[in-house]
């Protein structure tokens, strides 16, 4: 089994953070994004859409999209739970994961994308005003979310989830994005000292 990683990259990232916390250790294969090796042939041929991570079990089996092979290794080794519990644990982790994803992680990737210079290569055309409109968009999602830290220690409940790492993947990559969360979300800031303070954090 091998994991093909990109390093930086927000979604090789958050398998790492998970596999992490799930004390899991996957031997890497290190693959440099910023020289294009994620368009190599090596990448290529595992993932037709040259995008990292890219999961190659002892099979050959290839298993690509970061929640994807999250998922796989939570069946594997079920503790900790890090996409809920029963039913409604689930599905509310389930909820979460896909609002940080779609709604703060994807808006934060689009204005890097479009707006920062390393990404000129690798993002064509680059839309500066596509970049430019989707920082407001993340920034009102963190006002939404502040609201609903108010009340409880995570994101989806009172357990760390695969929801938190979505969250702590996306604040990271705020920096790069050239934006800012705004010194009034406390919530959110409280919630993004906490969990940058686990040691998965640095995987």
């Amino acid at each position: 089994m091998k994991l093909y990683d990109g390093d930086r990259a927000p979604n090789p990232r958050r398998v790492r953070v998970f596999l992490a916390e799930k004390g899991i250790a996957v031997p890497l294969v290190s693959v440099d994004m910023g020289a294009l090796e994620h368009k190599s042939q090596t990448v290529s041929s595992r993932n037709p859409l040259q995008r990292l991570p890219v999961l190659e079990l002892d099979d050959g089996t290839i298993i690509t999209e970061s929640v994807a092979i999250c998922r796989y290794f939570e069946e594997l080794h079920p503790e900790p739970a890090l996409f809920g519990r029963d039913a409604l644990g689930k599905a509310q982790v389930e909820m979460w994961q896909r609002r940080m994803e779609f709604n703060l992680l994807s808006s934060v990737a689009q204005a890097f994308r479009h707006i920062h210079p390393a990404m000129k290569e690798l993002e064509i055309p680059q839309i500066p005003e596509w970049g430019e409109a989707n920082k407001p968009k993340a920034v009102a999602f963190l006002k939404i979310l502040d609201d609903e830290l108010a009340c409880r220690e995570f994101v989806a409940g009172d357990s760390y989830s695969i929801a938190d790492i979505a969250g702590l993947i996306a604040v990271d990559f705020m920096n790069p994005a050239r934006i800012k969360v705004p010194d009034k979300y406390t919530n959110v800031l409280r919630w993004h000292q906490a969990v940058s303070s686990r040691p998965s954090a640095a995987a």
